[in-house]
């Protein structure tokens, strides 16, 4: 790797920027240089603390980009319909692309931006962490060994978490297909694209299930209000935004998230304003939102074998719990430690990881952020894309599983996806 340091451009200052330019900043590998933020506060706050100067803070990633090259590369952490414009122009400026997921609402995009990173030469990594933690590695290394003998079926659950589900999908800003995406897209595509990871093939069909079954009007309790600060039955909720929002504080993680996406003043008044002026303190049984809270999903590979999925709201957030069963053995992971059981001896091992019992965004994902954010990094600097697990081809095709589960979750219908192998890692 080069010596200087990797010069970075970020578009979209909110948490995810915001986490990937401080993983920046403390490892000293790469230097955030520039950025573009429309909310003046947030822009103001990112600027002062990178030390960027004045002429390389935009309102507006148009003039930034308008701009000659001001970095090596660009962080493309917009809102999730706001992507495609910034990532293919940013490509044509040459530079190089750390994507958030997903990539984009719909396929037309994310082809538009996976050709335009293609056509002008630049790396393309899609920020799919769950690929870069230490308990990925090591369950991948395990069954990439034959430990377990063939892969005959894998069961992987997501539990979204209670609180997690009224924050972002039914209170904030994925609320909305209309606004965002589905919830398969805007939540799971993680678990989709790792699932193909650890299966190390495509499916050949899927099918889904998923409703919006508890967060509707028609379920709110007797006696309850449109707005938490005014309800009477809010003590006794599950969903109460006081209760959550007001936990938050003290507790440096959570008021980095989810604290922060509500409000920047980190006290009782300044918590209870937001939730007040703000849709972070409406009703979870009156906040118009549109997506599901629980959703299943069945794929079968061209070899015969099966693989499904289980998304639900109504869990603590935890790390994802696999299964995964092999024609000489089986494993079963929570996402920490690894349990595995050898049909030959009929011995059990447990491998414990040094991935972080919190799988939350506040801990970067178990790690995953970190080691994400690094290996774009040493990607960028020494010219080998090698480091990028989760390149733009590789995460087109496993979003394009996504939409085909949620083709058949509309029409209630078997999707059948055309034979293809996942696309080979490049060198340099």
């Amino acid at each position: 790797m080069r010596g200087s340091p990797v010069q970075l451009a970020v578009i979209g200052a909110g948490l995810r920027g915001t986490g990937y330019a401080r993983r920046a900043l403390v490892t000293g590998r790469a230097r955030v240089v520039a950025v573009a933020e429309p909310d003046a506060e947030r822009r103001t706050r990112f600027a002062a603390e990178h030390g960027i100067p004045d002429e390389n803070v935009f309102a507006d990633w148009r003039a930034l980009l308008d701009r000659d090259r001001l970095a090596d590369a660009a962080i493309i952490s917009t809102q999730d319909r706001m992507h495609v414009g910034p990532a293919v122009l940013a490509a044509e400026r040459g530079y190089h692309l750390l994507l958030e997921k997903p990539m984009a609402p719909t396929e037309a995009e994310a082809v538009r931006i996976t050709e335009a990173a293609e056509r002008h030469g630049v790396l393309l990594a899609v920020c799919h962490v769950m690929r870069y933690t230490r308990y990925t590695e090591a369950l991948k290394r395990l069954l990439d060994e034959g430990r377990i003998g063939e892969i005959m079926n894998i069961q992987h659950l997501e539990q979204v978490g209670w609180w997690h589900q009224a924050h972002s999908f039914v209170r904030g800003n994925w609320s909305k297909e209309a606004a965002s995406a589905p919830m398969l897209l805007a939540k799971a595509c993680h678990d989709l694209d790792w699932m193909v990871h650890i299966k190390g093939a495509l499916p050949r069909r899927v099918s889904s299930f998923g409703n919006l079954v508890h967060f509707r009007p028609e379920k709110r309790p007797e006696g309850a209000a449109a707005h938490c600060l005014d309800c009477g039955v809010e003590a006794d909720c599950p969903y109460s935004a006081r209760r959550i929002y007001l936990d938050c504080l003290g507790d440096p993680a959570k008021e980095w998230w989810p604290l922060s996406a509500v409000t920047g003043d980190h006290t009782e008044q300044g918590v209870l304003t937001a939730l007040r002026d703000g849709p972070y303190g409406r009703c979870v049984y009156d906040a118009g939102n549109d997506v599901v809270d629980s959703q299943v999903v069945d794929m079968e590979f061209g070899d015969g074998t099966t693989a499904s999925f289980t998304m639900t709201a109504f869990a603590a957030l935890e790390h994802r719990k696999t299964r995964i069963f092999g024609t000489h053995g089986s494993i079963e992971g929570d996402g920490v430690r690894l349990r595995v059981h050898d049909f030959l001896t009929d011995s059990r091992t447990t491998i414990t990881t040094d991935t972080g019992t919190d799988a939350s965004a506040a801990e970067g994902h178990g790690g995953g952020d970190e080691a994400l954010l690094d290996a774009f990094v040493e990607a960028v600097g020494s010219g080998d894309p090698t480091p990028i697990r989760s390149t733009g081809r590789e995460s087109l095709a496993t979003h394009r599983v996504v939409w085909a589960a949620e083709t058949a979750r509309r029409t209630r219908t078997v999707t059948s996806l055309p034979p293809q192998d996942l696309p080979e890692k490049k060198t340099r």
